[in-house]
């Protein structure tokens, strides 16, 4: 199975621009033959918490209207599209939510940050489940971020009988994630990981793309560089 790995620059607070470029990306990696295509976190919005917790309109339902074009581009692709955002759960405070939206446009799983990093713990509600999926016969885990600091995580994972481990992230260019996190998970639970990630300024810093997957091995498998938008492809399972 090939999975793409995207790389843009969201637009603080234009959830409209956003899904735009994740649609676009998807119908642009399905042709390329993805089959899941995995974005970074918080794409929907930009990584901009405080931005989120001063504007409740930035609060997305798990069936939001708003990512109708993400749902098409799925069904037109023949791709699932791994998106991240503030996600409605129930509570006083929104999850910090992955969505799963599969081929034929349905909502295939939902994950919720579980390890909410600095300013994130005052915006979101932390979640309490892990979050996976299965298609084509592969299995999925997701992971947003901060919680891949946490190895137990990828542990479960692989003792579920996952074989990829989607990672949603926002690293700016010294961050040590890409040494030091990343390629240790896959190694150390024979998992290929695959990293989406950020550009441009938003509130954590500057991301730093280099959107990509490591082998079971440890070693980088694809690499989107650092240069601009677009995906690397890689072949998992």
């Amino acid at each position: 199975m090939i999975v793409a790995a995207t790389q843009f620059a969201p637009v603080a607070g234009d959830i409209d621009a956003n899904v735009r470029t994740i649609a676009g990306l998807v119908r642009a990696a399905g042709a390329e033959g993805a089959r899941v295509v995995v974005f970074a976190e918080l794409c929907l919005t930009g990584y901009e918490p405080s931005l989120i917790r001063d504007t409740p309109g930035l609060v997305l339902a798990e069936d939001d209207a708003r990512l109708a074009p993400v749902r098409e581009a799925c069904r037109a692709a023949g791709a699932a599209a791994v998106v991240n955002g503030p996600v409605r759960n129930g509570g006083s405070r929104p999850g910090l939510g992955t969505l799963v939206i599969g081929p034929d446009g349905s909502l295939l799983t939902r994950y919720d940050k579980r390890n909410l990093y600095g300013v994130e713990a005052e915006v979101f509600a932390p979640g309490t489940a892990d979050g996976r999926f299965t298609l084509d016969g592969v299995g999925f885990a997701l992971a947003t971020c901060y919680d891949n600091r946490f190895p137990e995580l990828a542990e479960r994972a692989a003792a579920a009988g996952c074989s990829v481990y989607l990672a949603s992230s926002v690293l700016s260019a010294d961050n040590d994630s890409f040494e030091a996190v990343y390629p240790v998970r896959a190694r150390d639970f024979g998992l290929h990981v695959v990293l989406g990630n950020v550009l441009g300024s938003n509130e954590d810093g500057v991301g730093a793309g280099r959107a990509g997957a490591w082998g079971p091995d440890g070693e980088r498998i694809a690499d989107a560089g650092d240069a601009g938008p677009g995906f690397a492809l890689a072949e998992v399972g």
